[in-house]
C-alpha cells in the first residue's frame, strides 16, 4: 500500500523517468513525486536527436516528452540541472549537487547512458563531437549545416545506429562523409553481416565513403581545430569535424557507489534488476538504458539502449514501485530512418546466437522482412519498408514455436498463418 505521505524520487530526466512520473499519477499515487535531472532541459526523447530534429524536418520542441506546464499540473517536482551525487540507502536519501538532501520511500534510477570516448590523440580539439544529449544535437545541426554549405568533410568513428543516422543526415545537408568502422560490415553486433551489407550498400549509393576493418588512431588539428583523421591502415582522411559514435556506456557510478549489484561490462553492464525492475535493494528500482533486466521470456539478462525500452520500462518500474505485480517481458524493439529506408527491428539475435537468416520480399529493392532463427525458432525479425507487421513478428518470437522456413520466406503466406509447431 502507498499513501499520501510517501515520497518517490526519480533520478534521470529522460523518457524513462518522465514516463514513470506520468504513470505514478495515472495510477493514482497521491504522494510526492520528485524528478531530478542533470540537464537543464525538460525531459525529452532521444530518437529525434539523430533523426527528425537533426535533419531539420522536426522542430526542437517536438523532442520533449511533455509540455513544460504539465509537470506543475501533475504536481511533479522538478530539480533540473542538478546531478545526484550520492545515495544513502540506510537513511533513504539522495544528495544533489547543490547540497540539497531529498528523502525517498521508493527510488527509481533512470540515469541512462553516456557516449563512449576515443582514447587517441586529438579528441580535445574543437570539432570533435558526440551525440547523446539535446545540447549535442543543437551543436551538431549547426555543424552539418555549415559543412553542407562549405562542402566540408565529416569523419564518423563507428557504423552503428547513431553513426549511420548522422551520416544520412550529413549527406542530406550536402556534407562529405567518411565512416570508419573496425567491423567488416555496419551494425555488425546488432544485425550481423548478412543484413549489415544492406546498409553498407545504402550509404555507398548516397556517396558515403565507408572504411571497414580500420579504426581511428589520431585526430590531427591546427590552432585547436580539426584538420584530418588518421586510421590504423595508414590512411589520412580530410575532416573539418569528427563524430565519435562508438557506443554508449550505462551510467552506473551512482548505483555502484551505493553498493547496488551491477552486471559486468562483458555481459552488457548496467544495474542488475529482476523482472519487476527491482535492484538488489528492495526500495530502489532501475529502468531504461541503465537497467540490465532478467528477461522472463528470453531467459537471459538484457540491457537495451533503445527508445521503446525507456517508453515501456519507466511505466513498468512505476507500477512495481506502487506494489503492483510486474513482469517486464517486452520484446526488444527499435527503429531507424536513413534516406528512403525505414526499418523496425524486434527481438534479440546477436551474432553467434542464430543458425539461419530467412528473407521474405525483395532485398534489392529494400522492401523485405528478415528473420533470425535458431533451431527453426524465430529470435528476431526486421521489416524494411514493410509496415504493420511488428505485431505478427513479435507474436512469432513470443510463441517460441518451430516454424516452417519456406513458409516464412513466402510473401504469399500471411505471417499469422506460417505453419509452426510447439
Amino acid at each position: 500500500m502507498v499513501d499520501a505521505d510517501e515520497t518517490f524520487v526519480i533520478v534521470g530526466g529522460g523518457l524513462a523517468g518522465a514516463k514513470a512520473a506520468e504513470t505514478l499519477r495515472a495510477e493514482g499515487f497521491p504522494g510526492r513525486v520528485i524528478l531530478v535531472g542533470d540537464e537543464r532541459d525538460h525531459p525529452y526523447e532521444r530518437p529525434p536527436l539523430s533523426k527528425g530534429y537533426l535533419t531539420g524536418k522536426e522542430p526542437r520542441d517536438s523532442v520533449f516528452v511533455h509540455e513544460p506546464a504539465w509537470y506543475a499540473q501533475a504536481d511533479i517536482e522538478l530539480h533540473l540541472g542538478q546531478p545526484v551525487t550520492g545515495i544513502d540507502r540506510d537513511q533513504k536519501t539522495v544528495r544533489l549537487g547543490d547540497g540539497t538532501t531529498l528523502h525517498y520511500d521508493k527510488l527509481l534510477l533512470a540515469t541512462g547512458a553516456e557516449p563512449r570516448r576515443l582514447d587517441i590523440p586529438g579528441t580535445g580539439l574543437a570539432g570533435v563531437h558526440h551525440l547523446r544529449r539535446l545540447a549535442h544535437a543543437d551543436r551538431l545541426q549547426g555543424v552539418l549545416t555549415t559543412l553542407g554549405r562549405d562542402n566540408g568533410h565529416l569523419v564518423i568513428a563507428g557504423a552503428g545506429w547513431i553513426g549511420l543516422e548522422v551520416a544520412a543526415a550529413a549527406r542530406g545537408y550536402g556534407a562529405e562523409v567518411t565512416v570508419v568502422e573496425p567491423s567488416p560490415t555496419p551494425l555488425h553486433q546488432a544485425i550481423g553481416p548478412e543484413l549489415g551489407q544492406v546498409f553498407a550498400d545504402l550509404h555507398a549509393e548516397h556517396g558515403v565513403r565507408l572504411r571497414f576493418g580500420s579504426r581511428l588512431t589520431e585526430i590531427v588539428g591546427q590552432d585547436g581545430m580539426v584538420l584530418a583523421a588518421r586510421t590504423d591502415d595508414g590512411e589520412e582522411h580530410p575532416a573539418h569535424a569528427v563524430l565519435v559514435a562508438i557506443g554508449a556506456a550505462p551510467r552506473t557510478a551512482l548505483a555502484e557507489t551505493a553498493g547496488l549489484a551491477l552486471v559486468d561490462r562483458e555481459h552488457g553492464g548496467g544495474v542488475a534488476v529482476d523482472a519487476s525492475l527491482r535492484t538488489s535493494d528492495p526500495d530502489i528500482f532501475a529502468a531504461g538504458d541503465v537497467a540490465a533486466v532478467h528477461h522472463p521470456l528470453l531467459g537471459l539478462r538484457l540491457r537495451v539502449e533503445h527508445w521503446a525500452n525507456a517508453l515501456n520500462g519507466g511505466p513498468a518500474a512505476a507500477r512495481a514501485m506502487l506494489g503492483q505485480d510486474v513482469s517486464y517481458d517486452r520484446i526488444p524493439y527499435f527503429f531507424t530512418d536513413q534516406y528512403d529506408l525505414g526499418m523496425e527491428y524486434s527481438g534479440w539475435a546477436p551474432p553467434g546466437s542464430y543458425d539461419q537468416v530467412v528473407l521474405r520480399g525483395d532485398v534489392a529493392k529494400r522492401q523485405f522482412i528478415a528473420f533470425w532463427l535458431k533451431d527453426r525458432r524465430v529470435l528476431a525479425g526486421m521489416n524494411v519498408n514493410v509496415w504493420d507487421v511488428t505485431g505478427p513478428i513479435q507474436d512469432l518470437i513470443r510463441s517460441g514455436a518451430h516454424v516452417d522456413p519456406d513458409a516464412l520466406s513466402d510473401p504469399g503466406t500471411p505471417l499469422a498463418s506460417v505453419p509452426h509447431e510447439e
